[in-house]
């Protein structure tokens, strides 16, 4: 195999022996951030996979992180509030209490989900070094650097609409920082576009946050309290974000270089 094909294969089998990991201190309860880690080894992994859709074993393994995300998503946004609570004083008003959230890292940690994602990446070595004996693997660099620019021409398509719209910003915009993280040499963004992703995502990701906070105090009364102070937050969060979305268009120009007025 060529090192860049071995390189893959060792990224993914390092992500799965993270994702034990992962697992072993969620059925512990050792601390707290074992839910965040295997939500970012998730992320990585399908970051790493999705460039190579199409090719043998890649679907069903991404799709499984996909779900096993999709599965983890509702504790760890408890969790966020938690913290979020915290930090305001108001601890007490969190929607999970210790005992809850220790029943949801076991119910993760046991999960069918995670048992088959697991089951997958114990089957990827041998499929994909037979993709590779087999010459499926011979244009991969080409491919992934195909799709790269697929998704970086679709979110300077993004920037640009009249009427943007911010969750679907910060989503493109997650996916091409962690391509671009993934596969830096395929990628082509310079080192000060990825930092500015990482700004436009930050501030969005607080934006998005404190949306979500603010229609849960609109459903339950306890967190009303909570309200004033969140609004400004978000308000705040959204002249960041559409500032960072602004220093993003010279990083990714329209495809016919036309002149433009930003829409924000």
């Amino acid at each position: 195999m060529s090192d860049f094909i071995e390189d893959c294969l060792e990224r993914v089998l390092a992500l799965q022996v993270r994702l034990y990991s992962c697992r072993a201190r969620l059925i512990d309860c050792t601390d707290a951030e074992a839910l965040h880690d295997l939500r970012v080894a998730l992320r990585q992994l399908r970051s790493l996979l999705r460039p190579l859709r199409g090719l043998p074993a890649v679907d069903a393994l991404e799709q499984g992180a996909a779900v096993l995300g999709r599965l983890s998503g509702p504790l760890r946004d408890r969790e966020v509030l938690g913290a979020e609570l915290e930090r305001l004083g108001l601890a007490h008003l969190a929607p999970t209490a210790d005992a809850q959230r220790a029943a949801g890292y076991a119910a993760i940690a046991h999960s069918r989900e995670l048992a088959d994602l697991l089951l997958l990446l114990d089957g990827w070595p041998s499929s994909w070094r037979e993709a590779a004996r087999q010459g499926q693997l011979g244009d991969v660099e080409k491919r992934i650097r195909r799709r790269l620019r697929r998704q970086q021409r679709r979110l300077a398509r993004a920037l640009r609409e009249p009427e943007h719209d911010r969750h679907r910003l910060r989503l493109l915009i997650k996916r091409v920082r962690y391509a671009a993280e993934a596969y830096p040499r395929q990628s082509c963004l310079p080192k000060v576009a990825q930092q500015r992703l990482k700004r436009a995502q930050g501030a969005l990701g607080d934006w998005h946050d404190h949306v979500q906070w603010l229609a849960q105090a609109e459903a339950l009364s306890a967190l009303r309290p909570c309200r004033a102070a969140w609004l400004q937050a978000q308000q705040a969060a959204e002249r960041r974000a559409d500032d960072a979305l602004l220093a993003l268009y010279g990083d990714f120009p329209s495809e016919d270089k036309a002149t433009f007025s930003p829409p924000i």
